[in-house]
């Protein structure tokens, strides 16, 4: 008979790092006796416990704390009692952000917790043998068990004491290997223990011990084909049900119910599939740290799993997968395998997208594939080229696509194809600005520019400072130099292109009150809004300053105060013929009427928004799109002219109604004007269920058939109505058209020609 004698012996002691709880060192030495009790072999190992102190606060008596936790474990001599008061007192002073910011050090990498790992009772480190017991049971016990072991595992200062205890981790092992087919949530569960030790690169020898990387691979191959026949099914019931569509098939309805039903079961097993493949390939990117194990597993077809992965749709996967395809695809065979599947192809489907991070990894791949003259071509073949050209304005991700553009210009093939994209243009700009604004560039221009009085070199810098960016901040220094030129008599050409500058300028901290009081730029703007005061190309620019900065409520204020208002009203009577000068008029209204005081201005003093409301069916689109911005706000803060605004809108839809009727021979209407009933189609009650002649989606008011305009009572011209709703005998609009495009007004809406206006001056046809 051979017996087992096992001796402890205490060793030191110390307070855990970052819990409330104490940590004992010892020593066991298990000794085999033979059969007259001889020892016959012997053998020694180091071990550790960790005593817990929940219980342990700033009131607590560490006298008989420190008793209680002596008297109950065996491991510490009676002696050392003061030794453990002392600790204990340590532990209940020890500061709580230090412990936290210990804590935090420690914490591995960690994915997201899964949908299931819910428990409904706390995880106890001294309680494990019971977890294990319950590997041994049916799949839902196993299931239990495993989650509570992932619970204490996903505490770092847990993952020594599991390491202990092979009898844990041989069971997770083996119960992964049996029965990973027959429970997905199993699978994951136990995978996301192991993962919780590849975060430390000291336990990825463990996890290689037990085989976890190998078997990893088998799952996520097994899983990948399992999806493949999903989809399969899925589209297998997709057709015949569109087959049945066609057809009218009775039973049309039940097989709709049983195809979105499996629609919806396939969903839920995709959720589920997601969340296994994210462990299981993030526990194998852990261990290819090591490039040993990288390749074992690039032997195993890793490339190919990842790529064929790219199919997928949620966003975390496919950030996971592309970082794991980046970190392999520095090896040369591991590049030469991408080569050999669809991988760019894949790839150019992320780019762009709104996932920046995916975004910014997928793009860091593209550049490592880019050094393959094969891959280049396969890129230009998938049509990244416009799509890595519309990247160099974004500036998170420019320099990235600079680069994989740089690489594909290299090969002449290709350089011709650059001509069909924006890709040169952009990169002139981004060299001139790298150019002009590194060290004293800028400063340099601006200097020799106003020496010189040189229009050329002011029209560049102008064109500079079109973009946006941190560089547009750089010109805030040169307000004032610019805005001195405007005063002066310089030449005309010159000082166009100091307006223009100033007018690009669209800072949020640039005080433009005070540049238009320092150098008193307001009469000059104003006395350049006069028809003829100087070339049309200057009278723009001023227009254009002032949109810029009637953005602050203050200088439109100014503004609307010195009589600005008034005189682009007739600047817009002079110049109603050019769309460039229409445009930019309506665009300062439109930023006037977002402050309350150029707000009442405009409405209540001038009769801007009669000439926007004139505008409103402009054939130009833009100016069109501006009027109907500015008009809204008018009609949500004025009830009268809200009213006209949307009288004039329901005017013009019934003016090309109407004369769709009056240009329709009798003979020829009468079927369509009357159904078979001998009723007529389009009562009074069927036109006001006309949504498309009130406002449209981006109007101030929602579509709504219901609403009634009051226009039908009360017109502003005198226009009557006929008995079915319609204005009566004449069917001209207000403004003596029938049914066109009005020309742009040249009087106000609702003003007759022979009448003054609020201002002094006279409207004239």
């Amino acid at each position: 008979c051979v017996e087992e004698e096992q001796k402890y012996k205490g060793g030191s002691l110390d307070v855990h790092p970052t819990e409330k709880a104490l940590v004992v060192q010892y020593e066991v030495e298990a000794t085999i006796l033979g059969e007259m009790g001889d020892p016959m072999l012997g053998e020694r190992k180091e071990c550790q416990k960790i005593i817990r102190l929940k219980s342990l606060n700033s009131n607590t008596d560490i006298a008989s704390l420190a008793r209680k936790v002596v008297e109950e474990c065996r491991l510490i001599s009676p002696s050392r009692l003061p030794e453990v008061e002392q600790l204990l007192f340590y532990l209940q002073n020890r500061k709580k952000s230090a412990e936290k910011k210990e804590k935090k050090q420690i914490k591995p990498r960690d994915l997201t917790p899964f949908e299931g790992m819910e428990l409904d009772e706390e995880a106890n480190i001294n309680s494990i043998d019971d977890y294990v017991e319950l590997l041994y049971e049916d799949i839902p016990e196993k299931i239990r068990g495993a989650t509570l072991i992932l619970h204490l595992a996903r505490n770092p200062d847990n993952l020594e004491e599991l390491l202990q205890n092979e009898t844990a981790l041989g069971a997770l092992a083996r119960v992964l290997r049996e029965d990973w087919k027959q429970s997905v949530d199993l699978a994951t569960t136990i995978i996301y223990v192991f993962f919780c030790f590849s975060s430390f690169s000291q336990f990825h020898g463990l996890i290689t011990h037990y085989k976890i990387g190998v078997l990893c691979m088998s799952i996520i191959e097994h899983e990948l084909k399992r999806y493949d026949l999903w989809q399969d099914e899925l589209l297998k019931k997709k057709k015949v049900l569109d087959f049945l569509k066609r057809d009218d098939d009775p039973d049309n309805q039940n097989l709709k119910k049983e195809y979105e039903k499996a629609l919806k079961k396939y969903h839920g097993l995709l959720t589920k599939q997601e969340q296994l493949l994210r462990v299981a390939l993030y526990l194998l990117l852990n261990l290819s740290e090591d490039t040993r194990t990288e390749l074992k597993m690039r032997n195993k077809n890793i490339v190919h799993l990842l790529v064929k992965t790219l199919d997928r749709d949620s966003e975390e996967l496919l950030v996971l997968v592309v970082s794991f395809l980046k970190k392999l695809s520095i090896f040369l065979e591991n590049k030469n395998d991408m080569a050999e599947i669809d991988t760019v192809e894949k790839l150019a489907k992320l780019v762009p997208c709104e996932h920046e991070d995916l975004l910014n990894v997928t793009l860091r791949l593209l550049l490592n594939l880019s050094f393959d003259t094969g891959l280049r071509s396969k890129m230009v073949q998938a049509d990244l080229l416009p799509k890595l050209t519309s990247l160099l304005g974004d500036e998170a991700q420019r320099q990235i696509a600079m680069c994989i553009l740089y690489h594909i210009s290299m090969d002449d093939r290709f350089k011709s194809m650059f001509a069909y994209t924006d890709c040169i243009p952009q990169v002139r700009v981004l060299n001139l600005m790298l150019l002009f604004f590194q060290g004293n560039g800028l400063k340099m221009l601006m200097k020799r520019a106003l020496k010189h009085k040189d229009p050329l070199m002011m029209k560049m810098i102008r064109n500079i400072s079109q973009h946006d960016g941190p560089s547009k901040n750089l010109f805030i220094d040169y307000v004032g130099d610019l805005a001195a030129q405007i005063g002066l008599k310089e030449e005309e050409e010159f000082v166009i292109e100091c307006l223009g500058t100033l007018s690009n300028l669209t800072i949020p901290d640039l005080d433009w009150e005070l540049v238009l009081k320092e150098y008193n730029l307001v009469p000059y703007l104003k006395d350049h809004l006069k028809p003829g005061s100087a070339e049309d190309d200057l009278i723009l620019e001023v227009v254009i300053m002032i949109g810029t900065v009637s953005m602050d409520d203050s200088c439109a204020v100014m503004l609307a105060k010195s009589g600005i208002i008034p005189a682009l009203i007739e600047l817009l009577n002079a110049q109603q013929e050019d769309d460039e000068f229409v445009c930019q008029i309506v665009y300062v209204f439109y930023q006037m009427v977002f402050h309350q005081a150029t707000r009442d201005v405009i409405i209540k003093e001038t009769q801007a928004p009669a000439y926007l409301i004139d505008l409103m069916h402009d054939k130009n689109a833009e100016i069109r799109k501006v009027c109907d911005n500015t008009l809204d706000i008018i009609a949500e803060y004025d009830v009268e002219w809200g009213k006209k605004i949307q009288s004039e809108k329901f005017r013009w839809h019934n003016s090309q109604w109407l004369e769709m009727v009056e240009n329709r021979q009798m003979d020829e209407a009468e079927p369509f004007m009357y159904g078979d009933d001998g009723e007529p189609y389009l009562q009074n009650g069927d036109i006001l269920e006309r949504s498309d002649l009130f406002y449209s989606a981006d109007g101030i008011i929602p579509v709504d058939g219901a609403i009634s305009p009051e226009f039908f009572t009360d017109f502003q011209n005198g226009d009557l109505l006929g008995p079915q709703g319609f204005p009566g005998s004449s069917l001209t609009d207000g403004y003596g058209q029938i049914g066109v495009t009005p020309a742009r007004p040249a009087t106000a809406y609702g003003f007759r020609p022979d009448e003054q206006f609020y201002y002094g001056y006279t409207a004239s046809r």
